[in-house]
């Protein structure tokens, strides 16, 4: 039976992903909370699918969502935004908490054959997607990147997200191996402005039922000053985890062109 790997350093998000798992609503699989750069690459042998990062499992429910099967192959993550966040101290690469590298070294010496991965828009401008680009092809990948909000498919907030995907030119849908016909994809590259033509840097507006239109907010979570700390640490799970439609639609798209 297939097997899936999350790894999530958080133990409160840990659990969450256990109770999902056990509760049937993400791909049957293991937990590890330890540290990616704890991370070697034979504890993953034998794992069909691997997601780091994994938060509260929401890569796996929006694969599952896609039409993709918990027996199909593929690796996803979400690497940690603080150091490319607005929200953050803008450190950037030299922030403790860029782990792509612990990531990207995985990646090399397993080689998978289908990779997802998201960052905040900010991972443009910073050069996070230039590195995570050049890193990706140099190891053989074919790699494409794309930037747009969640209000984009129908989310009443904004979350500009960066998102990527990448694999190496096999056909891993249907067990068979071999060449198949690459489509040409938009790379989003560092020297794209943030203020291209998906509109970012700029007012976004919806339209809502009383045919008012209004300025999309940045996000529609509430912030809280005080609270338990269970509350907190679950706010903070929400917080941290992927829009799900917006990565399925991402799937959908890779599926599109590799069926």
């Amino acid at each position: 039976m297939p097997r899936a790997y999350y790894n999530e350093f958080d133990p409160y998000a840990a659990q969450w992903l256990r109770n999902l798992v056990a509760a049937g609503h993400i791909a049957p699989g293991d937990v590890d909370e330890r540290s990616i750069e704890d991370v070697k690459p034979g504890d993953l042998t034998g794992y069909t699918q691997c997601h780091f990062f994994a938060g509260i499992g929401v890569w796996s429910y929006a694969l599952r969502r896609a039409g993709w099967s918990d027996g199909r192959p593929v690796w996803t993550g979400s690497c940690p935004c603080q150091p490319f966040s607005q929200a953050g101290q803008g450190n950037g690469f030299a922030d403790e908490r860029h782990l792509w590298p612990a990531w990207f070294h995985l990646i090399s010496q397993c080689q998978p054959g289908v990779v997802f991965g998201e960052q905040v828009i900010g991972g443009i401008s910073k050069g996070w997607v230039d590195l995570v680009h050049d890193d990706m092809e140099a190891c053989g990948y074919a790699f494409a990147a794309v930037g747009f909000p969640a209000c984009g498919i129908g989310a009443q907030h904004r979350r500009d997200r960066l998102w990527f995907m990448a694999d190496t030119y096999e056909n891993t849908g249907g067990g068979q191996s071999g060449t198949v016909p690459r489509k040409e994809a938009s790379v989003v590259r560092g020297e794209v402005s943030e203020d291209n033509r998906l509109g970012f840097g700029s007012p976004l507006l919806l339209c809502g039922n009383d045919g008012l239109f209004r300025q999309v907010p940045e996000s529609c979570f509430p912030l809280l000053v005080n609270g338990s700390s269970a509350v907190l640490a679950q706010n903070g799970a929400y917080g941290n985890a992927i829009n799900a439609e917006a990565a399925e639609a991402i799937i959908r798209a890779y599926m599109e062109c590799r069926p």
